[in-house]
């Protein structure tokens, strides 16, 4: 059993806070140059090419369950829809309004335990959820009126990885974190060559493979890098230090992305998409210290 080191659990989750919003920078600066399914392709080929010696070299198993094989097949389905809403939504917002957008996904999260599995859910937190709603529509509300409906790709984000969180939660004590991520970044490279080589074939620009320009190798390979990198970290992070001391933490992510933006793209939240974001982080850590509480009271008291 590994033993609780929260300091490295929060260095760990402070890693995953730069390095994811960098890898989607990474994304947005390669969008208008290359297809998004290709970048989407690239993001899991690295993984897989980096994580599968690693697990041949450690001797770590490979071997699944059917249960355990078909639900890692569904979290890879969700995980290249997710990543692929994402990055498609870099191509029309900001980098900090698609993210803090996207986190709406802690309230989804919980209705999802709520109507899903059943989960007590007090009345407390139904009322943060909504007010979180309220702020990440505010958030959405200019860029919806620049972009249309494009605006709204991050909280396609936010339901599909609400989802991919729900089957990861299943099958996480019965699988190695890094064996997990092998498996998956293999099976979505095979599973997008056949469309990538069709779209390519039938002359669609979005599915298709092309030479990547010149001075972007680098920057497709900081794509695979750090998405692989982050994960790795967030699940190692949950290794060392209690989910109810991190999970504050994941809202770093977005002054992160701001500033990301800001330096890259030059672009910062106008007014109202500022003041959703305070909102929308204010009700998002309301529910986690709540969740805190009740499970600080259990069994011995209602979660309110």
């Amino acid at each position: 059993m590994t033993q609780d080191r929260p300091v490295l659990g929060i260095m760990l989750m402070l890693g995953f806070c730069v390095l994811a919003p960098a890898g989607d920078a990474m994304a947005k600066l390669l969008g208008e140059t290359t297809p998004v399914a290709m970048l989407v392709f690239v993001r899991f080929a690295v993984q897989a090419l980096v994580l599968v010696p690693l697990v041949a070299l450690t001797g770590r198993l490979w071997r699944m369950s059917r249960r355990v094989f078909r639900l890692t097949l569904l979290r890879t389905v969700l995980h290249i829809i997710g990543i692929s809403a994402m990055f498609t939504s870099l191509q029309y917002l900001p980098l900090a309004d698609a993210v803090a957008i996207a986190f709406v996904m802690p309230f989804i999260m919980l209705l999802l335990g709520k109507y899903v599995l059943g989960e007590e859910v007090g009345l407390r937190r139904l009322i943060a959820c909504i007010v979180g709603f309220i702020g990440t529509l505010l958030v959405i509300q200019p860029s919806f009126v620049q972009v249309g409906a494009a605006a709204l790709l991050p909280l396609v984000v936010a339901v599909v990885f609400s989802l991919f969180m729900l089957v990861t939660r299943h099958i996480a004590k019965e699988t190695d974190p890094i064996s997990l991520q092998a498996v998956s970044g293999t099976m979505a490279t095979i599973l997008m060559l056949p469309f990538l080589l069709i779209g390519t074939a039938a002359g669609v620009w979005e599915l298709s493979l092309i030479a990547p320009p010149d001075g972007t190798y680098e920057l497709l390979w900081a794509i695979g890098l750090l998405g692989t990198v982050a994960h790795l970290f967030m699940t190692w992070s949950l290794r060392y230090a209690p989910s109810a001391t991190l999970a504050p933490m994941q809202y770093l992510e977005i002054p992160v992305a701001t500033l990301i933006g800001w330096l890259i793209f030059h672009d910062l939240p106008d007014g109202i998409a500022a003041v959703g974001i305070a909102i929308t982080i204010a009700a998002g850590l309301f529910v986690i210290l709540r969740e805190r509480a009740s499970a600080r009271s259990a069994p011995t008291e209602t979660p309110a």
